[in-house]
């Protein structure tokens, strides 16, 4: 049986209208990749100060050593959170994690991840992915978040002023 679109089917014009349709798909989906330019450390000290800091803070987060915490949030912290909303209170927020997270749950950063902007006579900010396990929920599958934290450095010591967590 003879159809209307068997008469394409061996159309030489049909064929580069359809390659041209694929060029100019490809063209402009490998454009739309490289519109946002790939992330490249801007300060390596920098960089690494505030991963060994993330790295301290949440070594401190999966031991419950709530002393460290303490000690790292600055007194002014902002801890925003997607589910929970926004917390302003460091004591507040230290018995919220001594209460729902200690011993319960723990947190991994995903490895090359994370990026550190300077934020100029103040400090840094960090964005990155991590996950969480909860110990009482064992089956759970663990994904990947989105966090942000501003990092405030005063007299060499380094404080995170703003968290904001997503889930």
């Amino acid at each position: 049986m003879y159809s209307f679109i068997d008469s394409f089917k061996e159309s030489f014009i049909i064929k580069i209208f359809i390659a041209i349709l694929l060029f100019l798909h490809s063209f402009f989906t490998t454009a739309q990749v490289h519109e946002i330019p790939e992330y490249k450390i801007a300060n390596v000290k920098l960089y690494n100060d505030i991963v060994k800091m993330d790295s301290i803070y949440f070594t401190a987060y999966n031991n419950c050593d709530l002393k460290t915490q303490a000690a790292i949030y600055n007194e002014n912290i902002e801890f925003f959170h997607d589910k929970g909303g926004l917390l302003s209170d460091k004591n507040q927020l230290l018995k919220s994690l001594e209460d729902n997270i200690c011993n319960k749950v723990t947190r991994t950063l995903i490895k090359g991840s994370v990026e550190v902007y300077p934020i100029h006579n103040y400090g840094a900010i960090e964005i990155g992915y991590h996950k969480f396990f909860n110990k009482e929920e064992p089956n759970a599958k663990s994904v990947p978040s989105k966090f942000i934290v501003t990092w405030k450095k005063e007299n060499e010591n380094w404080t995170i002023t703003k968290v904001i967590s997503l889930h």
